[in-house]
C-alpha cells in the first residue's frame, strides 16, 4: 500500500469518514459544472427541495454543446443545444452558482478555464461531471471525473464516496527530442501500459522530464491519465506550479500567498514515499506518436509501421487489432508516416491552451493547408483566443487557409456543429479516438500532438 505520497496526503486531509460500504467520504474543495452532466442533477435537487450546499465552491461554464461559430446568436440552431444551454442558465441562477457564460468573456472548456482563472490549486480534491477532470492533477490536486448521480450528491453534500486507489509512480527521465511534446509522452505511456493498465491506480508523474515541463504540458499529460485506465493522474507541485497560480483571479491574495504556497509544497510526495508500482521511461527514447486504431493505446511512433496480426499472441488483443484495421481501413505493416488526412483538428482540453496555439502557429507560418484538407483551430477559452489574437496568431492560421474559431470542445466529441462527415480521416490533438467520437459513425481519428 502506498505511503507518504501526495495522493495519500491529500486524501487523508479531505477524508470525512469511512462509510459502511468501506468507501471513504471525501470532502471536495472545488466542483466544476458544465451543461451536459448537470441538468438531471439539478432537477433531482429541485424535486426534493434541496439547494447547492456550498455555491461558492461550485463554478460553471458551457463548453461541450456550444457552437464555435456565431456563439452569440441565440437561440442556437441546434434545438437540443439550446435546451441544454437555457437549462444550465436557469439552474445556476436558481442555485446562485457562478457562471462563466459567453457574455462574461471568461467562458471556456471546463478544464481550461479552471486553471487559467486560478480556481485550480494544489492540495485540492476537484470533481466534475467529465472524465478528463484528471487534467487538474497537474497542480498537485486530485481531479475526479464523476457521473450525473455523483454530481447531484456533490451539489447537495459537497462530498463523494470514493474507493482508495493504489499509486503508480511513472518516472520519466531524460530530455525530449525536437518535435516531441507532452502529448507524445502520455501516448507512449498508454501504449506501454495499456488502456486498462491503470485500473485501480492513481498515476504520479515525476522525474526530470516532467520537472522540466510547463504547467500546460503537465496538464496535457494528466488529462489523458483516464485513457490509460487510471482514475486520476497528478504531478507534485513545485516552483513552476506556484509561479503559474500566483496573481490569477481566484488565487490567494498577495498577503496570504507565500503561506499558502508553503502549504501546497508540503503536499509533495516524500523522498521515502512508498508506491504500489513503479514504471520507468527514458523520455529521450520517445518519438512523435500517432494512434492508428480505435483506442488511445493503439499507437506507433511516426517512423514505425503498424503491427502485424500474426505477431500478436494474445487472442483478445489480436481480435481488437483486427477490428481496428477493419474500421480504420488500414493495412497491417503499413507506414503511418505520409498517410493523407481529410481534416485536422487543433483544440480540446488536451491541446488548446495558448502555448499549443503558439506552437501550431509557428508550424503554420508561411505554409498553406492543402486544398483537399479542412483545418479547424479552436482555442480552449475566450482568454486563450483573446491573447492569441493580440499576438496575431489567428491571422497566421487564416492566411494558411485554416478556420479560426471561438472557444469550445468543438470536434473533440462533436456535440456541436463541428463534425466529421462519412469516413473522413482526422488528425486530431484531442484525447479519444473511439468509433464515432467525432460525430460520424464511420469517421476515423488519429490522435497526435
Amino acid at each position: 500500500m502506498s505511503k507518504n505520497t501526495l495522493y495519500d496526503k491529500v486524501w487523508d486531509a479531505h477524508k470525512v469518514a469511512t462509510l459502511p460500504t468501506g468507501q471513504d467520504q471525501i470532502f471536495v474543495g472545488l466542483h466544476l459544472v458544465h451543461e451536459v452532466t448537470s441538468p438531471q442533477a439539478f432537477a433531482a435537487l429541485d424535486e426534493v427541495g434541496e439547494t447547492v450546499k456550498f455555491p461558492y465552491r461550485t463554478y460553471s461554464t458551457v463548453d461541450h454543446i456550444i457552437p464555435t461559430e456565431q456563439q452569440f446568436s441565440r437561440p442556437f440552431s441546434d434545438s437540443q443545444a439550446e435546451l441544454m444551454m437555457s437549462t444550465l442558465e436557469k439552474n445556476v441562477k436558481n442555485h446562485n452558482v457562478p457562471f462563466f457564460s459567453v457574455d462574461s468573456g471568461k467562458q471556456g472548456i471546463v478544464h481550461v478555464f479552471g486553471p487559467e482563472r486560478g480556481l485550480t490549486q494544489p492540495g485540492m480534491v476537484i470533481a466534475c461531471g467529465d472524465s478528463h477532470t484528471s487534467t487538474h492533477g497537474a497542480f498537485g490536486s486530485l481531479g475526479f471525473g464523476i457521473g450525473t448521480t455523483e454530481v447531484r450528491l456533490l451539489l447537495e453534500t459537497q462530498t463523494l464516496p470514493l474507493n482508495r486507489l493504489k499509486v503508480r509512480k511513472i518516472h520519466v527521465t531524460g530530455s525530449l527530442q525536437k518535435g516531441v511534446y507532452a502529448k507524445d509522452v502520455i501516448l507512449r505511456i498508454i501504449h506501454d501500459l495499456g488502456v486498462n493498465g491503470g485500473i485501480g491506480f492513481a498515476y504520479e508523474y515525476c522525474g526530470s522530464c516532467i520537472d522540466a515541463m510547463s504547467m500546460d504540458e503537465r496538464m496535457t499529460i494528466c488529462n489523458m491519465s483516464i485513457e490509460g485506465g487510471a482514475r486520476i493522474g497528478y504531478v507534485n507541485p513545485d516552483q513552476t506550479t506556484i509561479d503559474y497560480v500566483k496573481g490569477r483571479e481566484f488565487a490567494p491574495k498577495e498577503s496570504d500567498f507565500e503561506a499558502r504556497a508553503a502549504e501546497w509544497l508540503a503536499y509533495r510526495s516524500d523522498d521515502d514515499a512508498v508506491y504500489d508500482d513503479i514504471y520507468e521511461l527514458d523520455g529521450s527514447s520517445i518519438e512523435p506518436m500517432v494512434t492508428w486504431g480505435i483506442t488511445p493505446g493503439q499507437s506507433v511512433g511516426v517512423t514505425q509501421t503498424l503491427p502485424v496480426l500474426s505477431s500478436i499472441s494474445d487472442d483478445n488483443e489480436r481480435q481488437l487489432l483486427k477490428d481496428a484495421y477493419q474500421y480504420m481501413k488500414f493495412d497491417e505493416g503499413m507506414s503511418i508516416k505520409g498517410q493523407p488526412v481529410d481534416v485536422v483538428f487543433i483544440g480540446s482540453c488536451t491541446n488548446s491552451r495558448l502555448s499549443d496555439i503558439r506552437e501550431a502557429a509557428a508550424i503554420f507560418k508561411g505554409q498553406k493547408v492543402a486544398s483537399n484538407t479542412r483545418c479547424l483551430v479552436v482555442p480552449g477559452s475566450q482568454e486563450v483566443k483573446k491573447q492569441a489574437e493580440l499576438e496575431g496568431l489567428h491571422t497566421i492560421f487564416q492566411d494558411a487557409g485554416a478556420e479560426w474559431r471561438d472557444a469550445g470542445c468543438s470536434m473533440c466529441l462533436a456535440m456541436n456543429p463541428d463534425k466529421l462527415v462519412g469516413d473522413q480521416l482526422c488528425a486530431s490533438t484531442s484525447n479519444r479516438n473511439f468509433i464515432g467520437r467525432q460525430g460520424s459513425t464511420t469517421g476515423r481519428t488519429l490522435l497526435l500532438s
